[in-house]
């Protein structure tokens, strides 16, 4: 068999960084329309402290 070396995996943080907030800008508009912008900045903040603690757990 031949030894065909690994390449390196393209890194594609930036890009579902980017549509992260494509996805996640519509659906704070949705729901600052439905429920008032204190539900929009509660949601945001939830995201926030979730994102917060998921990040120092991984170190």
């Amino acid at each position: 068999m031949q030894d065909h070396g690994l390449k390196k995996a393209p890194n594609y943080t930036n890009a579902a960084l980017v549509m992260a907030f494509v996805n996640l800008f519509p659906a704070l508009i949705v729901i600052w329309g439905f429920y008032g912008y204190g539900a929009a900045l509660g949601v945001g903040l939830a995201l926030h402290l979730t994102l917060n603690i998921w990040a120092k757990r991984r170190g």
